[in-house]
């Protein structure tokens, strides 16, 4: 038989998906497949058993959100393991699947894995480490890692735009030097994303054009504006409509430096990498096109 990893992590979302793991394992093994089962409760637990398994594994499913899915990336790029990636969304944030059609029902995606289709999609490279969906910096960046796993669980994405909010009025401009292809932009922004999808945080329009398997990124950067302006961009934000507007720089591109111009004694700026803690500016980003093959529906 056909072998799967699903590796879960019980802390992700709610942390409900213990319940609904039978009829996860039912999915897989009506689809062909002898299922092995990691349970990831500590740091590092993923990336130790990837780094110890054999290379015979067609499948590896993660459930949990975007950041289970990222450290499963990591690990299966760093340790050469060819299996396709499926997803089960079962984190508080699932931008990833959400974009990519994935349904939240657990027994739903697990069919979708069982099924086999999938999809070759682009990775994001950023000084070595991986993300598959963002990679952000700045004042906003780094809200999943201030919320509350309580609140998180019985919030959700709601809690994301609190904690925004809450830190509005903390809000410094940073100089960033912004380099693509075609130019060099240097400009004061609060903070900038790099996506594969149309969304991060819960807000599922940032970008239109998104495509997760055409070789881009879109850049969004958000730049220093009083309380007043960045409110009503924030309005246009949630809608999906703020492109065109004097407060953003937007473009697309597979290569993309962004260096941050701080002034002596300026704390370093840390990235973020699919709600991971990732490396801090100067960040190279590249895209490394369809690099990987995700289950899709």
């Amino acid at each position: 038989m056909r072998k799967l990893l699903l590796i879960y992590n019980p802390n992700s979302g709610d942390g409900g998906f213990k319940n609904d793991l039978d009829s996860a394992i039912l999915e897989f093994q009506n689809g062909g497949y002898k299922v092995e089962i990691l349970r990831a409760t500590n740091h590092g637990d993923i990336e130790q058993y990837i780094s110890e398994m054999p290379n015979n594994f067609e499948s590896i499913v993660s459930a949990g959100g975007d950041g289970t899915l990222n450290v499963v990336i990591n690990a299966v790029k760093r340790y050469g393991i060819q299996a396709k990636i499926g997803i089960i969304p079962s984190g508080t944030a699932n931008d990833f699947a959400n974009f990519i059609g994935i349904p939240k029902s657990v027994q739903e995606a697990s069919r979708v894995i069982g099924q086999g289709k999938s999809r070759k999609c682009d990775l994001g490279q950023a000084n070595g480490k991986y993300f598959i969906n963002v990679c952000a910096a700045g004042l906003l960046a780094n809200v999943s890692h201030r919320v509350d796993e309580n609140i998180k669980s019985s919030l959700g994405t709601l809690a994301y735009y609190l904690k925004g909010i809450e830190q509005l009025p903390n809000f410094v401009p940073m100089k960033m030097k912004i380099r693509n292809t075609k130019e060099e932009i240097i400009e004061d922004l609060y903070f900038f994303v790099v996506l594969n999808s149309a969304g991060t945080g819960g807000f599922s329009k940032l970008s239109k054009e998104a495509e997760i398997d055409d070789g881009l990124f879109d850049f969004i950067g958000f730049k220093a504006l009083n309380i007043l302006e960045l409110a009503v961009l924030f309005v246009k934000v949630v809608k999906g409509d703020y492109l065109e507007d004097d407060g953003i720089i937007f473009f697309r591109d597979s290569e993309i430096e962004v260096e941050y111009l701080k002034n002596s004694g300026d704390d370093e700026l840390q990235a973020d990498l699919d709600g991971e803690l990732g490396p801090n500016l100067p960040i190279e980003i590249k895209n490394i096109k369809q690099s990987i093959e995700i289950y899709v529906p």
